[in-house]
């Protein structure tokens, strides 16, 4: 998967604002179960939020960045105990799929 852009980084961000956090990570830091919990959500969703609870012993950059590694997912922001992941979906015929905004320079 290509690293995101800037502009794709951006775009996904917006679009992160409106979605409900939906993974909590917490003590038990990150099993098989919330990285199976991710991986379904981002194959629904493209675009999933997660929020590292007071008790757990990873930064939100931490477990960001392990559920990307666990999902092959990208991480698109971190703020505060916030984080947001994306991953293309594998489905073709997924309705609202996400067209991330194209970065190419023009020559000319």
């Amino acid at each position: 998967m290509e690293e995101l852009t800037s502009k794709q980084r951006a775009q996904l961000r917006g679009l992160a604002n409106s979605i409900d956090t939906i993974l909590h990570v917490g003590k038990d830091g990150i099993g098989d179960n919330l990285a199976k919990q991710a991986d379904d959500a981002l194959e629904a969703r493209e675009l999933i939020k997660g929020k590292v609870l007071e008790n757990s012993l990873l930064t939100s950059r931490e477990a960001a960045e392990e559920l990307a590694e666990k999902t092959r997912s990208q991480v698109v922001q971190v703020i505060g105990t916030k984080f947001v992941l994306y991953r293309p979906t594998h489905k073709k015929d997924k309705k609202d799929k996400i067209v991330l905004v194209s970065d190419r320079k023009r020559k000319g």
